[in-house]
């Protein structure tokens, strides 16, 4: 399994060496890092996911010496990978520009979300396909260009939420946000398991 992560990771070269110095560059500009960190992450495990969506690509997977619980564990474990990267970018980049070591609310913020997403996501690609996913991703991002630069200034309102809940101090709400993604993601997994079981390629 470590091997079709390795997989992912060199596909994906090309991408990385253009969107994590784009990521710095955003960072600088002095962008939110909470949004920008979950944007790329996204972007990042998403276009990785469509990599193998090919009826070919998948052929040949699953004539490797891999299970299907094999190849759809490495796409779950492959994400934190590569969530790990936008941290670790971040993360120098914050030292780098700031001089500050970036608190660690923020990153556990980032891996949340990312997580949930993925959790939602996965499954749906597994079973329809990530095309479809990135088609209503397409139309929910014009709505929300709309929506905050004609009507209310989202942007500002999702920092002012995100701001708020990283204000929180109480270890138990950051316990029980970790508890249900981790239950969530589990659950994800397992579905998207027995999803691309059932799949004829």
């Amino acid at each position: 399994m470590l091997n079709l992560i390795r997989k992912d990771i060199v596909l994906q070269k090309k991408i990385l060496l253009i969107l994590l110095p784009i990521l710095f560059i955003y960072l600088f500009s002095g962008s939110s890092t909470v949004l920008i960190g979950v944007l790329f992450s996204i972007v990042i495990n998403m276009t990785a996911f469509a990599t193998d969506e090919k009826s070919s690509i998948n052929v040949l997977l699953n004539a490797l010496p891999y299970t299907r619980k094999e190849i759809v564990s490495s796409k779950y474990i492959g994400a934190f990978v590569f969530t790990f990267m936008v941290l670790l970018t971040i993360f120098i980049a914050n030292w780098v520009i700031n001089g500050e070591i970036i608190e660690w609310e923020q990153l556990l913020f980032i891996i949340c979300i990312v997580s949930l997403f993925i959790s939602i996501a996965f499954p749906f690609s597994y079973f329809f396909k990530s095309q479809y996913l990135l088609i209503a991703w397409v139309i929910s991002f014009v709505i929300y260009m709309i929506v905050s630069n004609f009507i209310f200034d989202l942007n500002t309102f999702l920092q002012d939420i995100i701001q708020t809940f990283l204000s929180f101090t109480t270890t138990q709400l950051y316990l029980l946000m970790i508890v249900f993604v981790v239950v969530l993601y589990i659950l994800s997994w397992m579905l998207s398991i027995r999803i691309y079981s059932k799949k004829v390629f």
